[in-house]
């Protein structure tokens, strides 16, 4: 008896555990989207300034920088941000998964699709006769 209320224990705590981590997973990508989000805004605003220098903070700091150096700092930084977000994306479906797996239910399905590729594109636009 003792046994089978530690296995359970066990697999509860394996579901909690599971869904904490894609409940913070999604936390991280809201902040990564947003972060995305203050880029786009202030590369917008550089433009639309059109000065040749320009205050930009880079963490706690407050930094005077031309704005071409400034602009391409956003630019890079919103590159790093889809590159995170698309990774935790990925990441998160198999978690889904696992988490799917442990509940006993099945996969959700769809979840796991890929695009086609162009070669796969063109050939079904070969068969349609497009």
């Amino acid at each position: 008896m003792k046994l089978d209320q530690e296995k359970a224990l066990k697999h509860i705590q394996q579901v909690e555990e599971k869904a904490g981590e894609i409940l913070t997973d999604r936390q991280e990508i809201i902040a990564l989207d947003k972060r995305r989000n203050d880029d786009r805004v202030g590369m917008r605003a550089l433009q639309k300034a059109g000065s040749n220098k320009t205050w930009i903070t880079v963490g706690p700091l407050l930094l005077k920088m031309s704005s071409k150096t400034a602009e391409e700092l956003l630019v890079k930084d919103q590159k790093e941000c889809d590159i995170e977000i698309n990774k935790i994306r990925s990441n998160l479906k198999i978690k889904v998964n696992e988490l799917r797996d442990l509940e006993l239910n099945p996969p959700v399905p769809g979840l796991m699709l890929q695009p086609m590729s162009h070669k796969e594109m063109s050939a079904i636009k070969q068969v349609l006769g497009s």
